[in-house]
């Protein structure tokens, strides 16, 4: 599924270079948690080497990259987060997007599109560069909204993963069939779960109900688990790992 009308791509690369929230510093130890899931999962194909995150947003999957004895360069448009990455982490960081970026031909053992793939006007373009980064024997990790799953099925438009920003919306079915169609080999496919507190969970009700949420974050917090890591796998996300042909 798409857009009926699709964005115009300079009205998107100004939104991303503006986009700015403070949300994920506040949740920075769930999300490092959630990128040391996504590192060992593209460790049970390759060994340690060059990683590209594209839209690393705070950088924090390749700082933990790193300590593993990966060597990064992550790419993102938005000068809020990008700026973060890189001075307060120290990363190397190019403010750019994937078909803007000034990147050697198959520099890469691995790239990483976290929730990436589905904001793309032309998603096999994008894995047509991604491949030619990319070198022999590399993969490809990418993480994104599950549109065929149950939930998304059950949910119909108030899934919370229809979002303006969405301009695909894939199923493992359709996703499959573009990879390959692209030339990549399909390796590994599983759910996408992502760690965040208690609270941040809950306050995410308030789309649906503010009454409900601010109850429930209340409680949490009266209880005092508001603050513990949570990772609910509502099976609604998905994880592929494809190796290029």
């Amino acid at each position: 599924m798409q857009l009926e009308r699709m964005p115009a791509q300079t009205s998107l690369l100004e939104g991303y270079a503006d986009a700015q929230s403070t949300d994920y510093l506040a949740e920075e130890v769930g999300q490092r948690a959630t990128a040391r899931i996504t590192l060992a999962q593209i460790e049970r194909h390759r060994s340690p080497g060059t990683l590209l995150d594209v839209g690393c947003w705070l950088g924090f999957l390749l700082d933990e990259a790193r300590v593993r004895g990966w060597r990064g360069v992550g790419l993102e448009p938005s000068q809020f987060a990008s700026g973060h990455a890189r001075d307060q982490l120290g990363l190397d960081i190019r403010q750019a997007d994937l078909f803007g970026a000034d990147l050697e031909p198959q520099a890469f053992d691995a790239v990483v599109m976290e929730d990436v793939l589905e904001h793309l006007p032309e998603p096999g373009a994008a894995l047509d560069r991604v491949a030619g980064l990319i070198r022999s024997g590399g993969v490809l990790h990418l993480a994104l909204p599950d549109a065929g799953s149950r939930l998304a099925g059950a949910l119909g438009p108030r899934w919370w993963s229809v979002i303006p920003t969405h301009i695909h919306y894939f199923t493992r079915g359709s996703l499959r069939l573009l990879l390959e169609s692209r030339g990549w080999k399909v390796l590994e496919v599983t759910t996408a779960p992502k760690a965040f507190t208690v609270g941040y969970y809950l306050g995410r009700l308030g789309g649906y109900s503010r009454p409900l949420a601010r109850a429930a974050v209340k409680l949490a917090k009266a209880l005092g688990v508001s603050h513990r890591l949570w990772t609910p796998d509502f099976r609604d996300r998905m994880a592929v790992i494809a190796e290029r042909w």
